[in-house]
């Protein structure tokens, strides 16, 4: 039940519904421009009048997506946040995700929630190590690609160039469908591969409001541009020539990417882009459970927990967890399952979000992101549903940690905010906390993918929780998962010991592969699994 009544829907009505989400991520390698054109999407879809300014320029608005006190000091995106709103019939589900590697689980979670991404290059350096990894997660996911050459505007390398790269360094074919007029630095507008026009762009002002655009035939667009027109058509069929024409299987099955040229801060080829996704991008599927059985879309009501965020409203506190719905119909106020600890969740309090902005949501679909407020009693990985049997999509996977440190309150007056603030970082998955009976409550260790998640848990627990703290940072630099508990006695050591992270699993910390060494010497019936990164 909602306050407008109860929402009727049939079979139909969901498969309809769904049809009509795309729901993708934004991801690359830190600095590409992601926020820039989450920003630029959410401006040409005039659910915003005024783009906001790149980041780092001071005295001008800050991307609606970027709202963390710390982002908008580093101009960098240290979470996810997530923006919802219609264009044209279509409803967009849009994610803007960290680039740093520090914040690769953060990114890894969300992917695990898209149907699709887009993924940003930056013309001048191509591909970078975080595209890279990013690109073997998507394929590794099954999930389809549009790559956005960004910041075509600036001198960068040659285009052709960066097209040969995606083939030699991660195997996929790219297959352009708008091609640069105009070199990097000089950039005119693009040659439309589907149709054989040229959209030239015309800037405005700070590039705030969205670009002017002219088509034209291929006659005149010679007859104006001369040899950078040429050129461009020479390149488009030398394309077609080696494969490089638009296969909409090899997109679907993620072998094959199609390309788009642009600028996201002069707002060149974003329109483009947007009207790509609605077309082209796969619409909510069937999801398998953890029994690998496809969950029909149009089954009762199922989501799972993706991301829980604290601090989106500092006035208020709350707490919201976000959610991708996979089946059936949400309605605002009904009673859900929460399948982890099997207890009921009342949804009375639900937004949908755009940035740090959030309105009322009363009903949502397969392929939404819903927010649910003041969830504290849901974790990242949480399965959610309304079925009278029991709905259980699989975990996400935590991270293997590279990084150290014993968290202690700098303040011990503060000591019950800082255990409340510790258990708000684990359930949010800021960092990772582990403990043992050896180190107590009162001394947590932080582990982290990379130093930055440290920062972040420091000023997060100053700011929000009023307790400042002190990290001591621990020598460990080789990580190992004890698979028989029983054991945890005979690796605890000087030069090692065993901590128990949120979802159970032991982690035995070495200093160095060396103690890893002895310890087999001396106790080879200590059974040992090592960690992935990326799936710890």
């Amino acid at each position: 039940m909602t306050a407008a009544g109860p929402v009727t829907a049939s079979s139909a009505d969901v498969l309809r519904e769904a049809d009509r989400r795309r729901t993708f991520a934004v991801i690359s390698h830190p600095d590409a421009g992601k926020s820039t054109l989450t920003e630029a999407l959410a401006l040409h879809a005039r659910v915003i009048s005024e783009a906001g300014a790149v980041h780092g320029k001071a005295g001008r608005r800050g991307v609606v997506s970027d709202w963390m006190e710390m982002e908008k000091a580093r101009g960098i995106s240290i979470t996810s946040a997530a923006l919802q709103f219609a264009y044209g019939d279509a409803v967009v589900n849009l994610l803007d995700t960290p680039g740093h590697a520090d914040f690769s689980e953060d990114t890894y979670r969300v992917l695990s929630a898209v149907d699709s991404a887009v993924m940003l290059l930056d013309a001048a350096k191509g591909l970078e190590p975080q595209t890279l990894k990013l690109f073997d997660v998507c394929r590794h996911r099954g999930i389809p690609v549009i790559t956005f050459v960004n910041k075509w505007d600036r001198p960068g390398r040659d285009a052709l160039a960066l097209c040969d790269e995606l083939v030699e360094r991660i195997g996929l074919q790219p297959m352009p469908l708008t091609w640069p007029v105009g070199v990097a630095g000089h950039f005119r507008g693009v040659l439309d591969r589907r149709d054989g026009d040229f959209i030239r762009y015309s800037r405005t002002a700070g590039g705030a409001t969205a670009a002017g655009e002219e088509r034209l035939d291929p006659a005149r667009a010679e007859a104006e541009e001369g040899p950078e027109w040429t050129r461009a058509v020479e390149e488009a069929e030398l394309l077609a020539a080696s494969g490089g024409d638009f296969d909409l299987a090899r997109f679907r099955d993620a072998t094959g990417t199609p390309v788009l040229f642009g600028s996201a801060v002069l707002n060149f080829g974003v329109r483009h882009l947007l009207d790509l996704l609605v077309e082209l991008a796969p619409r909510p599927t069937p999801r398998p459970d953890v029994n690998a059985r496809p969950r029909a879309l149009d089954a009762p009501f199922s989501a799972f927990v993706f991301k829980v965020q604290t601090g989106m409203d500092p006035s208020h506190r709350d707490q919201v967890a976000f959610a991708r719905v996979c089946s059936g119909v949400f309605e605002r106020g009904m009673v859900v399952t929460n399948t982890t600890t099997g207890k009921p969740f009342a949804t009375k309090y639900v937004q949908q979000v755009f940035g740090q902005q959030r309105s009322t949501l009363d009903v949502a679909y397969p392929g939404d992101v819903i927010g649910l407020v003041n969830a504290t009693a849901l974790r990242v990985g949480d399965t959610l549903h309304a079925d009278r049997r029991d709905v259980r999509f699989p975990g996400l996977p935590s991270f293997a940690p590279a990084h150290f440190a014993v968290a202690r309150p700098a303040d011990l007056s503060r000591a019950k905010q800082f255990r409340k603030g510790i258990d708000q970082l684990e359930s949010e998955g800021v960092v990772q906390v582990l403990r043992s009976n050896r180190r107590g409550d009162g001394s947590p260790v932080f582990a982290a993918v990379g130093p930055m998640q440290f920062e972040v848990a420091s000023h997060r627990l100053s700011a929000e929780f009023k307790s400042p703290v002190r990290l001591d940072p621990l020598p460990y630099t080789v990580v190992q998962r004890l698979v028989d508990p029983a054991q945890r006695a005979l690796v605890d050591g000087n030069r090692s010991e065993v901590l128990t992270r949120a979802d159970g699993a032991d982690l035995a910390l070495f200093v160095d592969n060396t103690a890893l060494g002895v310890l087999r010497r001396l106790h080879p019936e200590v059974v040992l699994e090592p960690l992935v990164a990326g799936n710890g």
